[in-house]
């Protein structure tokens, strides 16, 4: 993957913390920059599409016990092959 640098300022507490961190986990500081660019790109994408697209026919009101009690039920007989 290419990359591409640029320079961004930063609060000294910020970049400590990042330093800290790093250490810690054994990687550069520069990677976890990185991983926070990417949370914060991914977390402000606008997608193309709407994250639901198809709309799904009801009953036009939530269900009740029975009615998914029944459900259930019929969708078990035929799954078994035995009459109500």
């Amino acid at each position: 993957m290419s990359m591409k640098r640029t320079n961004v300022y930063a609060d000294p507490e910020d970049l400590a913390i990042i330093k800290e961190a790093a250490k810690r986990r054994g990687i550069s500081e520069a990677e976890i920059i990185r991983q926070g660019i990417h949370l914060a790109a991914m977390a402000n994408r606008v997608w193309d599409e709407p994250l639901f697209s198809r709309t799904f026919e009801g009953a036009g009101h939530a269900p009740v016990k029975r009615e998914v009690r029944d459900a259930v039920a019929d969708a078990v007989r035929r799954e078994t092959g035995t009459a109500a």
